[in-house]
């Protein structure tokens, strides 16, 4: 077991949205980077990495169990693939830049109930799923994830 897969292995599932987060900011930054360099086919598979976390996250939300708070998180999901989309079409690194910028303001919301003594009281009580899939393309950043609803 590799670094990385110890260190997903030992977070709580909060703890894995937001490295998930951090991983679809690093995919928008090498797009940027792809961007300025011209390098269409690593724009591409930095596009694609996101896409594939986001369609990940939207998978494991429980819209049936979760409410408004699920419903607002698949709007949001929907609101930066379509701007990924966009951004990869037109090449444009504004679009990327305003999708890394929600997409900041949502982690930092999910680092502060990461921290949140009740929420961490309330996942040690609870058992949680652990699944082999991680989001596809995360380049192993993210072998595991937890099963958990919104």
């Amino acid at each position: 077991m590799s670094y990385q897969q110890k260190a997903i292995a030992g977070m709580n599932p909060v703890e894995l949205i937001v490295a998930l987060y951090d991983g679809m900011i690093r995919f928008l930054y090498r797009a940027i980077d792809a961007i300025d360099a011209g390098d269409i086919a690593e724009r591409r598979i930095a596009i694609k990495r996101t896409l594939d976390i986001l369609m990940h996250l939207q998978s494991r939300l429980r819209t049936d169990t979760g409410g408004s708070s699920a419903r607002s998180l698949s709007e949001f999901y929907a609101a930066i693939f379509a701007l990924c989309i966009e951004g990869s079409r037109l090449a444009s690194t504004a679009r990327l830049k305003e999708a890394i910028a929600c997409v900041r303001d949502v982690r930092e919301a999910w680092q502060v109930v990461a921290r949140d003594p009740e929420v961490l009281e309330l996942l040690q009580r609870s058992s949680f799923e652990q699944t082999p899939s991680g989001p596809p393309g995360a380049n192993g950043e993210a072998e595991s994830t937890a099963s958990w609803s919104a």
